[in-house]
């Protein structure tokens, strides 16, 4: 359960999944974003920093997420990449739109705020899958954050639908 040592090239491909769609978003982010920032709580914006650091590492520094032969753990890594597909959906649908907040925050088959839950919860069962409790913990602590602060965006800003 606390891993094995070994570059993850699955945790690097869902880092990849994670990152460069944020990339490209920095230069469309919706209107209104930055006054939005100003108001966060710090103490989830900390438990965001500090697990987005955690995460990015554990994810590639345990090889327990590769490939193995198929089983029926194997659903649990079938699942996360299903989530983290829709992740991207999301992302799509985002950069085709007016890029706002509404278009943001708002929820993706009844998931609510998408783009912060879907990848939390696919990096959770990718711990499960990896049984790294390590990437658990640390995902616990980003999606408290992350999750946490997108939902303060959405309540605040009544961005939600």
């Amino acid at each position: 359960m606390l891993g094995h040592f070994g570059f993850s090239y699955v945790g690097f491909i869902y880092l990849l999944m994670l990152f460069i769609p944020n990339i490209f978003w920095a230069k469309y982010k919706p209107a209104g974003y930055d006054d939005i920032v100003s108001n966060e709580n710090k103490i989830l914006l900390g438990l965001e920093r500090v697990g987005q650091v955690l995460v990015s590492c554990v994810a590639i520094i345990f090889n327990d997420y590769d490939l193995k032969p198929f089983s029926l753990w194997s659903l649990w890594l079938i699942v996360s990449f299903i989530l983290m597909i829709i992740y991207e959906i999301c992302w799509i649908r985002y950069f085709n739109s007016e890029h706002t907040l509404k278009d943001f925050y708002g929820s993706f088959l009844g998931i609510p705020v998408p783009g912060a839950s879907l990848p939390v919860a696919a990096f959770l069962l990718l711990g499960i899958y990896g049984k790294v409790i390590w990437l658990i913990i640390s995902i616990i602590i980003l999606g408290i954050g992350h999750i946490g602060i997108h939902l303060q965006h959405l309540k605040e800003y009544g961005t939600g639908e």
